[in-house]
């Protein structure tokens, strides 16, 4: 069988499982948000944090809850990895510096994940488990609930009341993303992933010596990094690693995993709003970005230019024998058009216009399908742009899902999309100006660059991939790459759930026959298209100093 047989084959299995799973995932998130019934378990989460999960929030009541309990994440974070030396199954590591267990903090927190240490020969049992596999879980669970407002926003009319954040957010984690992971680790168990807890003991022998290996809990940390769109890596290769990611099978589950809810959720849109062909249409335009962007990756990485490319059937530089170009191009566009940030290849090793796929894939904003939560309420906001843009072009007052689109609303979007590449492209410009941050880089000219464009395009958009090669453990990128993280996760809450409550206190505007038909394909085109022109102009100039130059120099 053909590589390129092989990969469509892989897709194609892909796509019908996810298939398969839209119906009752997507249904059992929206009974799950919509249910007035607490379970015994969550009752005695809300006694342990005093929480009344029955009292509705407005959306500064609700934003607040979202910070209190961000800010609380990443003190308590910091703090564990600051005593990891004193305490027990810390497999004789020493505590972490102060400048990368902010950044840690920040980055698990902010479900990044963007890791500037060695998983495997920096952090012991207790800070894996009892810190960052914890974050795994909650961070998630904050960015459904916060795309659950927003969807409540457009479904209630009268009322500024957005639902309770302290129960969106223990529901998230044990009605959905719970169950989910306990069933997907067994999985990965039966593929190879192991699941111990392990001191690190000596391993095989080789060249010169043998290697020293540590145990650990990765079956059950790695379904939740790739479920909850997290991507943290147990060990510094990442999905790479033979006991995060043995076989084709284990990868293409992961896969599976990182895009499964992202793309229910829509249908947990269209239930909630009261139509599910508006959830058809934000899923047609979220798989249509997808299909292109595999299918490009895959024909670039495909692409064969001189005799050991054809040897070995593709650009096979960093990526994993196991998983070949297929395997290894599926799994850097899923993770790069979500915010997980897992890799089990190297970015830097792609060809030039590969490794501008993977960064362009991230800076459209992952929204196709996005991450947990995130994607869904990145994509309603570029559908009320796109709906804003559509009403000027035919001279009528915008309207989506039954909520006029005014200033007040177009104000909050354009501050959504502006918050992100102003925190990239001014971080990489202050980067690429001073001394320091440059000595950094590995590759010179428009590679180097790239490197630096990834880092802050990575942790900008809460994404956590590397492209590798650069050298991310100084004081200036864990500062500065924290801040980043930090500010590209919650300043966009702020204006999402400032348009929640904005579109709630709305009375419903009836349809006309001027009103756009936004379930129907032509507005999945002009959301497409909407996506990629605001992202072209943003973006383009850069990219032309980076990928595009060294792909077109190849």
């Amino acid at each position: 069988m053909s590589p390129v047989l092989a990969g469509a084959l892989q897709l194609l299995a892909l796509i019908v499982a996810l298939g398969l799973s839209y119906r009752p995932l997507g249904d059992h998130m929206a009974k799950v948000y919509s249910s007035e019934r607490h379970l015994r378990p969550e009752k005695w989460i809300y006694r342990a944090i005093g929480a009344n999960p029955s009292v509705e929030m407005r959306w500064p009541a609700y934003l607040r809850g979202v910070l209190a309990f961000s800010a609380v994440s990443v003190l308590f974070l910091y703090l564990l990895q600051r005593v990891q030396g004193s305490l027990p199954g810390s497999l004789g590591f020493v505590s972490i510096d102060p400048d990368q267990a902010f950044n840690t903090a920040a980055s698990f927190v902010a479900n990044t994940n963007w890791q500037s240490y060695y998983g495997e020969q920096a952090m012991g049992h207790v800070v894996q488990t009892g810190g960052l596999a914890v974050q795994n879980f909650v961070s998630a669970a904050v960015g459904i609930a916060v795309a659950v407002a927003l969807v409540r926003g457009f479904a209630r009319s009268r009322t500024g009341e957005l639902g309770n954040f302290w129960a969106d957010l223990v529901r998230g984690v044990v009605r959905v993303l719970l169950p989910i992971s306990v069933i997907g680790a067994l999985v990965l168990v039966a593929c190879g992933a192991i699941q111990n807890f392990a001191g690190i003991h000596e391993v095989g022998q080789f060249t010169g010596g043998t290697q020293q290996w540590n145990g650990g809990a990765v079956a059950s940390q790695e379904v939740i990094k790739e479920l909850g769109t997290n991507g943290g890596g147990y060990f510094n290769a990442n999905s790479a690693h033979p006991f995060e990611n043995p076989n084709g099978l284990s990868n293409l589950f992961e896969i599976y995993l990182i895009l499964v809810i992202p793309f229910a959720l829509t249908r947990t849109f269209g239930r909630m709003v009261g139509s599910l062909r508006q959830g058809y249409a934000i899923l047609g335009t979220m798989a249509a970005i997808w299909l292109g962007f595999t299918a490009l990756m895959m024909g670039t990485e495909f692409a064969h230019h001189g005799p050991a490319f054809d040897i070995a059937g593709g650009a096979m530089e960093g990526k994993e024998t196991r998983f070949g170009v297929a395997g290894s191009s599926i799994f850097a566009v899923a993770t790069t058009l979500t915010s997980t940030g897992a890799v089990n290849s190297f970015h830097s090793s792609y060809t030039g216009f590969g490794g501008g796929i993977t960064m362009l894939g991230m800076q459209l904003g992952e929204i196709a399908p996005g991450g947990v939560g995130s994607g869904l309420y990145g994509m309603l906001i570029m559908a009320i742009i796109a709906v804003f843009v559509a009403g000027l072009m035919v001279g009528r007052t915008p309207e989506y899902l039954g909520k006029k689109i005014g200033t007040r609303q177009i104000t909050y979007a354009a501050c959504y999309i502006l918050v992100t590449p102003a925190l990239v492209l001014g971080f990489t410009a202050v980067a690429m100006a001073l001394d320091t941050p440059a000595q950094s880089m590995t590759n010179s000219g428009a590679h180097g660059f790239s490197e630096i464009l990834y880092a802050y395009t990575s942790g900008a958009n809460n994404n956590g991939s590397a492209f590798a090669g650069l050298n991310a453990d100084t004081q200036w990128f864990n500062s500065t790459i924290g801040i980043a993280m930090l500010l590209g996760r919650f300043l966009p809450m702020v204006f999402v759930l400032a348009l929640a409550g904005s579109l709630a206190e709305q009375t419903p505007v009836p349809e006309t026959a001027g009103t756009l038909r936004t379930e129907k394909p032509l507005f999945t085109g002009l959301l497409v298209g909407t996506i990629l022109i605001i992202t072209g102009l943003t973006y383009f100039p850069a990219l032309a100093l980076g990928p595009l130059a060294e792909g077109l120099a190849a």
